[in-house]
């Protein structure tokens, strides 16, 4: 589902702010003796060991391509035909190799498009073909039959003609710049670019400003040859390849639209559409940009500023009035459809209530060999390999769920229902969530709860990277400084460097965009999203009818190699959970953050503040007037309060208690006293992440629990960290700010507690 290409970038795969020091010993992680792991002894780590090595030898690159192959072989959209006969077939594989398998169905709201017509009006007319032809070279492509057109899901309906508006990205600083253009959208239909930002938020702003109508289309210079060859002579996107998805505002809740907070099955209480908050109110659609050129090149307005130029062409310009005036017809089918999750379980032998559980989704927009195809075979193979050590006599502490869901792509819904559905059940047995979603070669990188960068980081460091021969570890290190070295001036590149060199592979803090989602933000449980990428490039066929096998063979992940390194990743973290004599949660990574948090937050207040002074005085010396050319419109920006101060005392000292909690935990638990109720500790931190939930949600977004991180309101997949300060500061709603604090300092000293508790047990 991921808004940008899941080929993993170093500043988005490696430029968080989540660092974190060694916390499986004394010692920095950087000088641990390699034999040593996070909970388990030194017998224990050695026995494990053992087990991954039989665990590793049981993966096939060829078993991953050609289940692939299959999987992705026709249109795989929720409801489809081979949707249905891959979970069918996923169920098949689970029980063939051992494992405990059902499907849960969930009925969910899914629109699919019943008409949809673009086309430009007046003396030059243009009809927007609004399809995707097959690629010579690539067979897939041409099976489309059973397949939806390239549409935008929960977006409005209408019919509406209107004068075209360009808004560049279409994000809160174009509409500012447009403004100041003297460019209003009210009453327009906008023309959108795809990028810097979730593609819902585009149609969602664009209502915001007045606008009936929103195209949202993909520019070469972001998508397509400017970026590389387009496909088929290289991987990016071809002139008539379209981006689907979905534009659902899940910013306050998310899941299925109709059971807002609990399970979509069969019986479930559906409120009327017209009540969820998900589904926008305009009609919005996708197109290439071999359509999108028909529309912007006879725009008139004023030139679009430097930053909105993208690479067609043709000279930009911003429109509004009627020289390019476009017609936009979108109705839909609104019904409910099955989303097929595949549930399967290996039950612990010790601890069978403490659930380690592991996921990827299955379905796609269309046929979805990379998205998410390329980490849902790859999960499949983890499965084989584990049923294999069952097989021959192991058996799990921990139990084992292994989930393929479905209806991930409309938005998150099936992990979300199921979770909603088994809420209860989660919050008392859940230890951790694995995830992956769409994965390519190249880089290491994942997000997730801070008290998990250690195990991750000791994973890396076990695992060798199929290109360079090193630990999946040592090259992560290494592109970031070569990154931090790149951008000297990037924060967080240089603080994830120095926690780096000190400690753990830094972890970003969780955002959304996959099925991880639910349970880190809504039900507290403590999540990891593991992938790779920056190489292999299928950005440029994300979403579209070009997300196929022979790409993705092709570009993705040739020989499947990084297959086979996710799963012998992405598998240690299940098994060492499952195995761990302690469980093997950390928290100093989360303490050093949370400070680190504190203290840019207090930046952030000096900067709103310093730049609304500037603002005001440029405003009263009247410089915009004087500096703007005067046959232009140009406005200057608006006034500018300034932030009131903001006591952070309690916060901070919230911090420093957890800090120290933290400290002494990690110490405690790398030699925690013989005898020590190791199994009560687990008990008492299963539920850790817990302690930071707002017991009514996040401020105006009540789905959103997470009081240290949550998915922004205007930034879609973006992390906003100590979401219920920082999202007021950012949007000078200061009241709000200060509430924010003994809120999310409460929720913090709850964990203190917790950790405080668990270091007590340990040193019994």
């Amino acid at each position: 589902m991921i808004s940008t290409p899941r080929a993993l970038t170093l500043a988005a795969a490696l430029g968080g702010t989540v660092a974190s020091a060694s916390l499986a010993t004394a010692q920095t992680a950087a000088t641990a003796p390699s034999g040593e792991l996070l909970g388990f002894s030194s017998e224990g780590a050695q026995a494990e060991r053992a087990l991954e090595a039989r665990f590793d030898a049981g993966l096939s690159a060829s078993e991953i391509r050609e289940r692939m192959r299959r999987m992705a072989s026709a249109p795989n959209q929720v409801g489809s035909p081979h949707d249905k006969e891959n979970a069918e077939y996923t169920l098949a594989q689970f029980k063939a190799w051992g494992w405990d398998a059902h499907i849960e169905v969930f009925d969910i709201l899914y629109p699919t498009p019943k008409e949809q017509r673009l086309e430009r009006v007046g003396a030059d007319a243009y009809v927007a073909t609004l399809s995707e032809p097959p690629i010579p070279g690539d067979p897939t492509s041409a099976n489309q039959a059973g397949g939806l057109p390239a549409y935008l899901a929960y977006g409005g309906e209408g019919d509406v003609t209107a004068p075209l508006v360009y808004v560049n990205y279409g994000m809160p600083d174009d509409y500012e710049a447009l403004a100041r253009l003297g460019v209003d959208v009210k009453g327009k239909i906008v023309i959108a670019r795809y990028g810097h930002g979730w593609r819902g938020l585009k149609p969602k702003l664009a209502y915001e400003h007045g606008a009936v109508g929103c195209i949202i289309y993909s520019d070469p210079a972001d998508d397509g040859y400017g970026e590389a060859d387009p496909y088929p002579g290289g991987p990016s996107r071809p002139k008539w390849g379209v981006q689907r998805g979905s534009v659902a505002d899940s910013a306050v809740v998310n899941g299925d639209p109709l059971t807002p907070g609990y399970g979509a099955t069969a019986n479930a209480p559906r409120i009327p559409r017209e009540q969820s908050p998900m589904i926008l109110k305009i009609p919005s659609i996708p197109i290439s940009w071999g359509d999108a050129v028909h529309f912007l090149s006879p725009m008139g307005g004023p030139v679009a500023p430097p930053a909105w130029r993208g690479a067609l062409p043709i000279t930009y310009h911003v429109g509004g009035d009627p020289t390019s005036t476009a017609h936009l017809v979108v109705r839909s089918n609104w019904s409910l459809k099955p989303a097929y999750d595949v549930i399967a379980v290996l039950p612990g032998a010790k601890h069978p209530d403490q659930w380690v559980i592991r996921g990827n989704h299955r379905d796609g927009w269309v046929f979805g060999a990379e998205d998410p195809l390329s980490g849902q075979t790859a999960m499949m193979e983890e499965a084989k390999s584990i049923g294999a050590l069952v097989k021959a006599g192991w058996r799990p502490d921990r139990t084992i769920i292994y989930a393929s869901w479905d209806a991930e792509e409309p938005g998150v819904m099936g992990s979300t229902e199921w979770a909603e559905t088994h809420d209860a059940e989660l919050r008392r047995k859940a230890v951790i969530y694995i995830n992956s979603d769409n994965i390519d070669r190249g880089i290491l990188g994942a997000e997730g709860s801070a008290s998990l960068a250690t195990v991750f980081d000791q994973a890396a460091r076990d695992v060798p990277d199929p290109e360079t021969g090193v630990s999946l570890e040592t090259r992560a290190v290494a592109a970031l400084r070569v990154a931090a070295l790149a951008a000297p001036g990037d924060p967080d590149l240089a603080f994830d460097v120095r926690a780096a060199a000190g400690g753990d592979l830094p972890l970003d803090a969780p955002g959304s965009g996959s099925d991880y989602e639910v349970f880190v933000h809504h039900t507290g449980i403590a999540s990891i999203d593991v992938g790779f990428g920056g190489e292999g490039e299928s950005g440029g066929v994300y979403h579209s009818a070009y997300d196929t096998f022979t790409h993705y063979d092709r570009f993705g992940d040739p020989g499947f190699a990084y297959g086979v390194a996710l799963a012998r990743t992405a598998g240690r973290l299940v098994l060492r959970e499952a195995d761990a004599e302690l469980t093997p949660f950390a928290f100093s990574a989360f303490a050093q953050t949370l400070e680190a948090e504190t203290h840019a937050l207090e930046g952030l207040v000096q900067s709103e503040s310093d730049d609304a002074a500037k603002v005001n005085a440029l405003r009263a010396q009247r410089a915009f007037a004087l500096a703007a050319d005067p046959t232009q419109s140009w406005g200057a920006p608006a006034a500018l309060s300034a932030p009131p101060a903001l006591d952070f005392t309690p916060l901070e000292q919230a911090i420093g208690r957890f800090s120290a909690a933290a400290a002494a935990y990690d110490a405690a638990a790398a030699h925690p006293k013989a005898g020590a109720p190791l199994a009560e500790v687990d008990r008492l931190l299963q539920g850790a992440e817990q302690t930071l939930d707002a017991p009514d949600g996040l401020p105006g977004r009540p789905w959103y629990h997470n009081l240290a991180y949550a998915p922004g309101v205007y930034t879609g997949y973006g992390t906003k960290t100590l979401p219920a300060i920082r999202e007021p500061i950012e949007q000078r709603q200061w009241d709000a700010a200060k509430a924010g604090i003994p809120l999310t300092a409460a929720a913090i000293d709850r964990l203190a507690q917790r950790v405080e508790a668990a270091t007590r047990l340990l040193n019994s």
